[in-house]
């Protein structure tokens, strides 16, 4: 009995040990800071920003990271997907650059990350209200930096209420970049769910086929937004590599531990992006008006250039779905542009296509680069 006793406690301390152990490198790991630009001798980059605030937009206090190697650039918005599940933290750990060319706003939508408060109610978290902020923020960015527009890049969930914000207020806007448009997600997520059903009936995987086909076969707006909440949906993607990336074949080292390993987060903020992520992208009214939403139904035209940026792999948000869209918008500019090597987020994938489209035709307002 008494062995049996000190085995017991050797085992608790060990445990007890363990959590210490990870509570202290996720601590060092989370100061909450973001990285300064440096020059050549190491010193601040002269004329750059980067910083963490917080502003009151829609009456909620929302927080967000400003960089910029040259603030004189062009400002442009990033509005990340989700919605409410910011991934500042991609940017983190893969730099694509954009700071190069631009003022960067990568803000974190009311309910989300750094903008996560428990007394948000779920009510206004809304397309209609995500839309109101938008326009607001990008008011406040034209004020602060003193430029008559700024560009907005909006990526999968960000992309509707982006778009609508360009179309209520094109004099905001130089142009808008969609990476991963969503045009009607009931569709795209009915192609996702058949295209994973094909794959595993191939592989014989009868286990994973026998909780898939709980959501099975989606026929409403409901079902497909139960299939879209899933974990099943989000493992399956990242397994057959349509999900966030197409090398990422893993939510937990390829999205789970980069949050928690990222340094521009407090311990608490990090908590947060999974609060937010649990409480609002699972609870709250957006989730069902995603699947109601046809975009290419209420935004027809926009009175500003339009580029889309799709993954070839991307069953996320379907790219022939966004391609089609494409075709069909009306814009003084537009342009398609596939990415060869990319499921859902060719930003961090390809990131020198991205710069080199960015510089070439963004910029320029052409398309030389676009698809032929």
């Amino acid at each position: 009995m008494k062995i049996f006793i000190n085995i017991l406690v050797i085992s608790l301390l060990v445990i007890l040990g363990f959590f210490v152990l990870l509570f202290v490198i996720l601590y060092l790991y989370s100061p909450g800071k973001i990285t300064q630009f440096s020059g050549p001798d190491g010193k601040p980059l002269a004329g750059s920003i980067s910083e963490k605030t917080f502003v009151s937009i829609g009456g909620v206090k929302q927080g967000m990271f400003i960089r910029s190697k040259n603030i004189q650039n062009p400002v442009l918005l990033y509005v990340h997907g989700g919605p409410a599940f910011p991934n500042y933290f991609l940017f983190d750990r893969y730099e694509p650059g954009l700071e190069d060319y631009f003022t960067v706003c990568y803000w974190e939508q009311r309910g989300g990350g750094l903008s996560y408060h428990k007394d948000i109610p779920l009510e206004t978290m809304t397309f209609e209200q995500f839309t109101s902020d938008a326009i607001e923020l990008t008011k406040y960015l034209r004020k602060r930096f003193n430029k008559e527009k700024i560009y907005i890049m909006a990526h999968s969930g960000g992309t509707p209420f982006a778009l609508e914000a360009v179309a209520k207020a094109p004099q905001l806007y130089e142009a808008y970049i969609g990476m991963a448009q969503i045009t009607r997600q009931a569709e795209s997520e009915k192609r996702a769910y058949n295209y994973i059903l094909e794959q595993y009936s191939v592989a014989g995987n009868t286990k994973a086929l026998s909780e898939l086909k709980k959501y099975a076969p989606p026929t409403d707006s409901l079902s497909f937004a139960a299939f879209f909440k899933s974990m099943l949906r989000d493992n399956a993607m990242h397994e057959l590599g349509i999900g966030t990336m197409r090398n990422m074949r893993s939510v937990f080292t390829g999205v789970f531990i980069p949050v928690w390993t990222c340094k521009a987060y407090t311990l608490k903020e990090k908590f947060n992006i999974w609060i937010s992520k649990l409480k609002f992208v699972k609870k709250a009214k957006f989730v069902e008006e995603l699947f109601v939403l046809d975009i290419p139904a209420s935004i027809p035209k926009v009175e500003i250039p339009v580029y889309f940026f799709s993954g070839q792999y991307d069953l996320t948000v379907n790219i022939d779905l966004s391609k089609d869209y494409l075709n069909e918008i009306q814009a003084p500019v537009k342009g398609f542009y596939t990415f060869r090597n990319s499921a859902h987020s060719p930003l961090f994938e390809e990131p020198e296509k991205v710069r080199q489209i960015i510089e070439n035709d963004v910029l320029k307002k052409k398309t030389n680069l676009a698809d032929q």
